[in-house]
């Protein structure tokens, strides 16, 4: 009777630890244009990325596109596993920080004929900036700049056309793709003003790391890295030219 207990109990833990291991890993993409793409099927850099990331580090994977701030509140709460994207003080202590990607230029831009050389000439004028983002502390803290909410850069930049703002803030590269797509102009754009440079991060939810190996993300990491196939899959998205 004893050793039926006992083997009953080592089906149990078996089960449990075969369950915990098929468990599929909950990632979030960034809504922002080229890095996550909605659609049928959705795609964009990270999420291509993050598709053969965790494919390779051997786990299940649901794949979904969400905005900033869900994405957030999810990694802290442990119910999204993991993500890409820049490092926020709201998640300090809530995440591991696996590996960087390329860092991004983060520019305040606005139409052809309009330049913007220092912050100091911002003020007084209406800046579009992506709901649930923080691209630069100066602008953030700066009252006399007025921040108009958007929910995409889509959105940002048909304001801009539209005169509804004076600039757009935001990492070049999403900017340009994005005018690109909407606009199909080269000429849309003035000069940019660098504000900084941030850099997006592979990071996991501490409440996620008794089931998810920093270590295996980050051979599989570097694995992408070396075999170039994370450049093959941003050229894949930013196949133009700026001179920026």
């Amino acid at each position: 009777m004893r050793y039926c207990i006992i083997l009953l109990m080592c089906y149990s833990v078996a089960g449990e630890l075969l369950a915990d291991e098929n468990r599929r890993i909950e990632f979030r993409t960034i809504g922002v244009a080229p890095y996550g793409i909605q659609g049928k099927p959705d795609s964009g850099i990270y999420y291509e990325a993050a598709e053969l990331l965790l494919k390779d580090a051997g786990y299940p994977l649901s794949n979904f596109i969400a905005p900033y701030a869900r994405i957030i509140k999810e990694l802290k709460a442990g119910t999204t596993d993991a993500t890409i994207m820049f490092k926020y003080e709201e998640l300090e202590g809530h995440v591991t920080y696996i590996a960087p990607f390329d860092t991004l230029k983060i520019v305040v831009i606005g139409l052809k004929g309009r330049s913007y050389p220092s912050i100091e000439s911002l003020k007084g004028k209406r800046l579009a900036y992506l709901r649930g983002a923080k691209f630069s502390d100066e602008i953030d803290n700066e009252p006399e700049i007025t921040r108009q909410d958007t929910i995409d850069f889509s959105q940002g930049l048909k304001m801009l056309e539209l005169g509804r703002v004076d600039a757009i803030i935001g990492p070049l590269d999403p900017l340009l793709y994005t005018a690109a797509k909407l606009f199909k102009k080269q000429d849309f754009f003035g000069k940019p003003l660098l504000v900084g440079e941030r850099t997006p991060w592979l990071q996991v939810s501490k409440k996620s790391a008794d089931r998810i190996s920093v270590e295996k993300l980050e051979d599989s990491f570097k694995k992408m890295q070396l075999s170039g196939q994370l450049d093959v899959i941003r050229n894949k998205y930013i196949n133009f030219k700026h001179e920026y």
